[in-house]
């Protein structure tokens, strides 16, 4: 196999080529990234001289490059995992996650259409479906209701990559996952982001009454799904990949002051981000009885682990919380903190 994976230097994305190389060492992997601010080639240092691991900087709205490499490699499936993902910048600056999550993936999908790209998997998230109350899950036939530009840049991207299965015989399927977490994650997101500020004695700022639930899926339970899904999916089917650990933001913010031993004063509660939703769960059903898929990673565990990983690699977080995530830093939270005392 030749696999084109995209978005390969970020957080999932550099994991997923690990993973792919150590499970697939066969498998050749072109990995197409952008390096934008969350995307680190630093990551995959490991990999260089790696025949196996091609590497070319570029944009997945550059049709005529993507062809050019499906040409070149003779790409047999694209693992699409570019995009712009974080809710709180989408509500800063919404357009570039429309150019790169809509335009971006339509553009990607006419190449691999044109070049006859045998499978397309579309990787997605558990937030195209809203929010929960407080019981139920999400199923791959729930209403999509997405409530950020973030989540209905995605909720468009899956639809028009079903739509090119549905009109144009496209192998496409789609996959959305629950919240990730795991090495290599930038410290943006909330586990990074507090283990860096704890690590620090910082603020960790908790939107709102920090109640707000997710379902944890360690990121090699995902990588484990994408490869399940690609190798034995059904085309025009949807599998939401779950790692049935829900968890209050409040939760995993004690959990992981106690893991570091820091005290729960650090804790500060912020003005809650516009249109935030309370509850997301994931029923992973259907990937599970179809395909066979079972995570491996409780999140007690994985989140020690994890914890562990940032205390051990100081030197690659702190490159790459410089310059311009700090200033997003102060631009998102400073206001709040400094708003509630």
């Amino acid at each position: 196999m030749n696999v084109l994976v995209t978005g390969g230097c970020g957080f999932i994305g550099s994991n997923l080529v690990k993973y792919l190389r150590r499970e697939r060492p066969d498998w050749k992997i072109i990995n197409l990234d952008k390096l934008t601010y969350a995307g680190n080639l630093e990551t995959l240092a490991d990999l260089e001289g790696d025949p196996k691991h091609v590497f070319v900087r570029g944009d997945i709205a550059n049709r005529e490059l993507v062809e050019h490499l499906i040409v070149q490699h003779g790409i047999d499936a694209v693992m699409h995992l570019a995009a712009e993902s974080h809710v709180d910048r989408s509500i800063l600056g919404p357009e570039v996650f429309i150019n790169t999550n809509v335009l971006g993936t339509q553009q990607l999908l006419e190449a691999c259409r044109a070049r006859g790209v045998k499978r397309f998997l579309m990787v997605s998230t558990d937030e195209v479906y809203g929010s929960l109350g407080p019981t139920g899950a999400f199923t791959e036939t729930s209403p999509l209701q997405p409530s950020s530009p973030y989540s209905a840049s995605k909720t468009s991207s899956d639809l028009i990559a079903l739509a090119y299965h549905h009109t144009f015989k496209m192998d496409v399927v789609v996959t959305r996952c629950s919240n990730n977490y795991g090495r290599y994650q930038f410290p943006e997101k909330l586990i990074p982001l507090m283990v860096v500020n704890a690590l620090h004695d910082k603020p960790l700022p908790v939107y709102g009454d920090g109640a707000n639930v997710r379902d944890w899926l360690h990121v090699e339970d995902h990588c484990q799904g994408l490869l399940v899904a690609l190798e034995k999916g059904r085309a025009g089917e949807v599998y939401n990949i779950g790692g049935g650990s829900e968890r209050r933001n409040i939760e995993i913010v004690k959990g992981i002051l106690g893991l570091l031993k820091k005290p729960e004063s650090l804790i500060q509660y912020v003005a809650d981000r516009p249109g935030h939703d309370r509850r997301y769960a994931i029923d992973p059903t259907k990937i599970r009885t179809e395909l066979g898929y079972q995570p491996k990673h409780t999140f007690e565990q994985g989140l020690a682990d994890t914890v562990t990983w940032y205390m051990e690699n100081r030197a690659w977080w702190e490159r790459v919380t410089s310059g311009a995530y700090r200033q997003y830093f102060d631009t998102q939270y400073k206001a709040r903190l400094q708003g509630r005392g």
